[in-house]
């Protein structure tokens, strides 16, 4: 599917008897786990910064939030980054046929374009689909990601509706680090990885490259027009996938009061898939970010940030040209922090954001371009037991106009081990270059989606590990959907409009623990996804939305070998909005093993899919069956 077309794509499907399920589910109940902090030799390591826009310590983060850094990134072998993140409380997967093919993250049962996505700062993301493209940023070179559930327009404007996702790319942890990995596995997989980096006394570097290629499977088993489904075309062939991907980065610190830091990644990749009128395409991610801070006194910190991240896709069929989506999306923002969140003032933060989005193709849309400018202010402060985090945001936009977000959240300690949260948020989407101008469906008088969310909060960090449960409530209006009502010249078959409403309800447990030698984690996600919109829907499921997922995590180390399992289960959900097609629930199961032959060297093999289930995220779109992977890892420790 071409990546420019798209809204939302994806779903998770397949057929399982629902006891299997209910096995998976109780686990996970039973020992959960929350987040992978861990700590490194950096200091963007040691705190998270998406919460707030400001560093915080893990356990000063006000918001439900998982962070996943290098050393559990290294110990679950995901086979990518979709793999790594559908792991984690209130995130789900959907993708269209196997490695590479279009990949869409629902978090909290929002659409996939409420997802904020930014690499190292830098929002990320297609101008005229809204979402990123998840699909080709390779997992080796990710240090680390952040992930922060609930409505967050309040500090990043638009798409931040469901949460934020924050990935860091390679980081050094030493004066001098290099790293090197090869792999092949399954439908003649094989995948690289070297870079090297470097710490001094004033600056760093990291240099990273990678390659994965593979033959992939048929990406769909769909029937040609008319009375077809899925990509409505019959190719029983193997859809492959190519990727080659490159990041640079660095810093310098020139004294106590100035430092500044750059960065560049771009992923080229080559996608085979099945549709009607494209079946390959030529696609490429870049972005650029830069930052400097400055510190004229001890309370008191300044910081600029300039970026641009693209998304280019090229489509032809059999050979053929067929289309061009290049979106260009520019960035500038100013922030000071004045004081601390554990001083009398509390930390205040005052901020100016700025974006550009353009789209360069023949997409023959009537508007190309838009800006959106925004003033945003926070507060933070921390009185005994108390913790309080509030945050306003005013944003402009050359298309749709203004439009004001809040987010209030509190804390408090009940005892040293045991912390109660409440928090109340609003946040908008703003509609897409495909909703608002795309050729006989989109609708220039789109207003931007809205919410209002609640949430309450219990986390735990007794002596034998740490816990954490959320509850919550989403109301989201004025979606945009197809309104086949609507007549005249622009829509001769219907288009996009502002008319459904949508209410999620959900709760997430999450927990990890260690018994004897083993490491027990895992998470459950419970939601209640409804369609609030009049009309034949009301009362429907949210399509592609499971009203149950979980996923639980085991692990040993005996010395040099460490071995380890995870399963993930998932109830029924719909491909449809008229909840008409019923996709099955499923539970996976995938094995892991490394052994460290050496000080340096380190030997994986994964098995994914170990009972070769079948399953579908997307209805007709087929997943990979049972499949290895077989990794020779050289990275010294510092």
């Amino acid at each position: 599917m071409p990546r420019g077309l798209a809204r939302s794509a994806g779903s998770h499907h397949v057929s399982l008897r629902s006891s299997t399920l209910a096995v998976a589910i109780a686990t996970a109940f039973l020992v959960p786990a929350i987040s992978f902090a861990g700590e490194a030799s950096t200091d963007l390591d040691k705190v998270v910064v998406t919460a707030s826009r400001t560093g915080q310590s893990q356990s000063q983060v006000l918001a439900a939030s998982t962070v996943i850094d290098r050393t559990e990134i290294e110990r679950l072998q995901p086979r990518s980054l979709a793999d790594l993140l559908g792991a984690t409380p209130g995130v789900s997967i959907a993708n269209n046929g196997g490695p590479g093919k279009a990949t869409s993250v629902f978090m909290r049962g929002t659409e996939a374009d409420h997802v904020l996505v930014l690499v190292d700062g830098v929002k990320v993301g297609s101008v005229t689909s809204g979402t990123a493209a998840f699909q080709d940023i390779p997992v080796d070179q990710v240090e680390r990601i952040e992930i922060v559930r609930g409505p967050y327009s309040s500090l990043y404007g638009s798409d931040a509706l469901g949460g934020v996702i924050q990935i860091f790319t390679r980081h050094p942890e030493g004066a001098f680090a290099p790293n090197f990995s090869v792999g092949v596995g399954s439908y003649d997989t094989l995948r690289g990885s070297a870079g090297f980096a470097g710490r001094g006394a004033q600056g760093w570097y990291s240099v990273e490259a990678s390659h994965d290629q593979t033959d992939g499977i048929n990406a769909c088993r769909g029937k040609p027009s008319p009375g077809g489904g899925g990509c409505f075309t019959y190719e029983p062939d193997k859809d492959g996938y190519r990727n080659n991907a490159l990041s640079l980065k660095g810093g310098w610190r020139f004294d106590e009061q100035w430092d500044a830091d750059a960065s560049a990644t771009r992923t080229e990749g080559r996608n085979h898939y099945d549709g009607t009128s494209s079946n390959f395409a030529e696609s490429a991610t870049q972005v650029l970010g830069g930052r400097v801070r400055y510190k004229p006194a001890k309370d008191v910190v300044v910081t600029a940030n300039l970026g641009r991240s693209e998304d280019l896709s090229t489509d032809d069929e059999n050979g053929v040209y067929a289309d061009t989506f290049n979106t260009h999306r520019d960035l500038a923002s100013v922030q000071a922090d004045i004081g601390r969140a554990s001083g009398n003032a509390g930390l205040t933060t005052l901020g100016f954001d700025w974006q550009r989005d353009r789209v360069v193709g023949n997409t023959g849309y009537f508007v190309d371009a838009r800006r959106n400018h925004a003033l945003f202010a926070q507060w933070q402060g921390e009185f005994g037991d108390s913790a309080v985090q509030g945050s306003l945001r005013r944003d402009e936009n050359s298309q749709f106009g203004d439009k004001t977000t809040g987010s209030l959240q509190y804390g408090y300690a009940l005892t040293k081990t045991l912390r109660v949260t409440g928090s109340y948020g609003t946040a908008f989407k703003a509609p897409t270059f495909n909703d608002l101008y795309y050729p006989d469906y989109g609708n220039p008088d789109l207003g931007p989606e809205t919410s209002r969310n609640w949430e309450l909060g219990l986390r735990g960090t007794p002596g034998w590990g740490t816990w954490s449960l959320n509850a919550f409530q989403n109301k989201v209006d004025d979606l945009i959907v197809f309104d086949a009502s609507l007549s005249g010249p622009l829509f001769p078959f219907g288009g996009a409009n502002n008319i459904a409403r949508s209410r999620i309800r959900g709760a997430e447990f999450a927990a990890d623990t260690t018994l004897g030698d083993w490491r027990l984690s895992g998470n459950v996600t419970l939601l209640q996804p409804e369609d609030e919109s009049d009309g034949p829907t009301r009362g429907n499921l949210l399509p592609r939305r499971a009203r149950r997922t979980a996923h639980v995590d085991l692990d040993r180390s005996f010395g040099a070998l460490s071995i380890g399992a995870g399963v993930s289960g998932s109830s029924y959900r719909y491909d449809d909005t008229a909840n008409a097609n019923r996709l099955g629930g499923y539970a996976l199961t995938d094995l892991r093993a490394a052994y460290a032959f050496a000080d340096a060297w380190k030997v994986e093999l994964s098995v994914n899919n170990v009972f070769d289930r079948h399953y579908e995220t997307a209805r007709y779109f087929n997943q990979p069956g049972r499949n290895w992977l077989l990794t020779l890892r050289y990275q010294p420790r510092s």
